[in-house]
């Protein structure tokens, strides 16, 4: 099996737990038009610590039951990512791509995109439609602040992270950060000493 290189070699049971523990991934909550949303935290995927085999086998089991066969929409929250830590690389998202049924693939409307950064849009705009058919890289929709994501999604029925919406707070203020030109000075967490690395992984993403 090929793993993701990480501090830690867990089993296939444990990557799994730690997806479910970490809550990654959730169907939660409707967008405007009463569509299923499938929530996605980026900076809680464990990048280094989950094989492409493990997500793929959770997804399957785990999320895509999920969604039905109804047409259904994606936020990602793209906020306080770091490609150290939770950038599984352009392998794994294709491999995770290429196994999504094709039915999922048809009836996924539209994926708004949350904080996107420079290098992100640089990297879609260079990358997306080489690695990902035309029809998804044209439902990708670049949502700059959580308000404008209200536009679209029921906010009353969707629960976002603390660290989001500080996020947009200090984006108001510094706007320059949405284009990469000024530092974003990430917050410093503290956290107890552990030696379960599913505790302190989860820790570490979830404070």
């Amino acid at each position: 099996m090929s793993n993701i290189s990480s501090s830690f070699t867990l089993s296939q049971s444990q990557q799994q737990h730690l997806l479910e523990k970490l809550d990654v991934f959730k169907v939660k909550g409707r967008d405007k038009r009463g569509r299923n949303v499938l929530l996605i935290i980026g900076k809680y995927f464990p990048a280094r610590m989950v094989s492409s085999e493990v997500l793929n086998k959770y997804l399957e089991e785990t999320i895509y039951p999920k969604l039905g066969a109804k047409p259904f929409s994606v936020v990602y929250v793209h906020t306080d990512v770091q490609k150290s830590e939770n950038f599984p690389g352009i392998s794994v998202l294709r491999s995770v791509y290429d196994a999504i049924p094709m039915n999922l693939k048809n009836n996924l409307e539209v994926v708004y995109f949350l904080h996107p950064g420079l290098q992100a849009r640089l990297f879609l705009a260079t990358f997306g439609r080489l690695f990902f058919d035309g029809g998804l890289y044209s439902k990708l929709k670049y949502v700059s602040r959580l308000e404008f994501l209200w536009d679209h999604v029921r906010r009353l029925e969707m629960k976002i992270p603390d660290f989001v919406h500080d996020h947009d707070e200090e984006l108001e203020y510094h706007p320059m950060m949405d284009y990469g030109l000024e530092s974003d000075h990430p917050r410093v967490y503290t956290e107890p000493p552990s030696m379960d690395p599913i505790s302190m992984y989860s820790m570490r993403c979830i404070a």
